[in-house]
């Protein structure tokens, strides 16, 4: 006997159809549970149920408001940094400084362990970030890094390698990436570029800046500008928890040797017996702060309740010629100096106020340039020369912000 198609889905049924159920009565979904609690004392039993929960919470209240415990963290991010601390721990201390208590000098009462953060360092393997990263790791927090290394070294973390609160994943922020960012705080690692060649000295957070939109330094300087825009848009608007840093210049080891930034180049050209090349007059002046005082100010501005931004850098001013003989004193007392055209739109001072960070974050950086500077030297020569006896490429340096 041949098979036979008898019934299509989206046919209507067929009118010889043996059965038809029994049609259900409209109010049958309302009167079912109803008749359902009522049997064998259920309803008894929620009812006792909900007045032990009350109880409960009514003695042993939660000590911190909702919207300081729970899945909520933190982020940052810049071309070659962010922080993103995604998943915050409960406030054991003061409920009112961000996930940590730096008006108090970051302590937590004897006898009260602190849970850590889940945090994402977008750049985390880069000069800023890989020591950003060493400070969390060593606090107890659990660290994603985000990095495409285009700048970044897979050295600069590989000594987290093994370690369960570390992930590193390979990956261009301008794709989109899944991961759990539920109340996020953002941190946007900005710069002082921002206020271009400045009128105004030394720099406060107030200045507009004086910024030439087509000239050959915008695309840096016009970009962190408008990532400082759109952060306070999504602020504004969208009621996301935001925080800025304008990071003066920064120096310290794990920087890229060849990077073209001034600290990096008149080290590495001292290292390799090449003159240090000064462009136009040398007189030019800027502010060189240790890594390990910018990693503090980023982690104070994080635990923090104010939006900012904030300079975050030395106040102490050098012109390039100084700079060149400091680096000379530092690694070679002989090497030559050597004086090229300027480039163009330069600027011609640069020195933060650090007033704001001082009085609320109780910050300023602590490590001197001549105190700083053998520590970067080290790294340097050893990634250079490839001598690994002090310590490989890998290694943590010292980075102690001591005076």
């Amino acid at each position: 006997m041949g098979s036979e198609l008898i019934y299509r889905g989206h046919d209507s049924q067929l009118a010889t159809d043996s059965y038809s159920p029994k049609p259900i009565k409209p109010w049958f979904a309302v009167t079912q549970p109803i008749r359902y609690m009522l049997r064998e004392q259920r309803l008894v039993f929620v009812l006792v149920g909900i007045a032990i929960a009350t109880l409960f919470f009514t003695v042993i209240p939660t000590s911190y408001p909702a919207s300081y415990g729970g899945a909520r963290g933190h982020v940052a991010i810049s071309d070659s940094l962010s922080y993103y601390p995604v998943e915050t721990y409960q406030r054991a201390y003061n409920p009112r400084v961000g996930f940590g208590a730096v008006n108090s000098g970051g302590k937590i009462p004897l006898g009260l362990k602190r849970k850590g953060l889940r945090i994402v360092v977008t750049g985390g393997a880069g000069f800023v970030g890989s020591h950003l990263v060493d400070r969390l790791i060593a606090r107890g927090d659990s660290v994603i890094v985000v990095d495409n290394f285009f700048t970044g070294r897979k050295e600069n973390v590989m000594h987290h390698f093994g370690n369960p609160n570390f992930e590193l994943i390979r990956h261009d922020v301008v794709e989109p990436l899944l991961l759990e960012r539920v109340g996020a705080r953002f941190l946007l690692t900005s710069t002082s570029e921002v206020y271009g060649d400045p009128l105004q000295h030394p720099q406060k957070e107030t200045y507009w800046g004086n910024v030439n939109p087509i000239g050959v330094r915008s695309c840096y300087d016009e970009g962190k500008r408008t990532a400082e825009t759109l952060t306070m848009d999504y602020h504004r608007g969208a009621g996301v928890e935001v925080r800025i840093a304008r990071i003066f210049n920064t120096y310290g080891p794990r920087m890229c040797i060849d990077d073209g930034r001034v600290v990096s180049n008149f080290v590495a050209q001292a290292l390799r017996k090449e003159p240090l090349t000064v462009y136009g007059d040398g007189k030019q002046t800027r502010s060189f702060q240790f890594v390990s005082d910018l990693v503090e100010g980023l982690m104070r501005l994080m635990e923090g309740e104010h939006v900012g931004p904030f300079n975050l850098g030395n106040p102490g001013e050098f012109t390039m010629l100084e700079l060149a003989q400091v680096v000379q004193e530092t690694i070679d007392p002989n090497a030559k100096i050597e004086f090229r055209p300027n480039t163009e739109d330069d600027p011609h001072k640069r020195k933060p106020d650090i007033s704001r960070a001082k009085e609320l974050l109780g910050w300023e950086p602590k490590v001197s340039l001549r105190k700083g500077l053998p520590k970067m030297v080290k790294d340097f020569r050893q990634r250079i020369f490839g001598d690994h006896k002090e310590g490989g490429a890998g290694a943590t340096p010292d980075t102690t912000s001591s005076a």
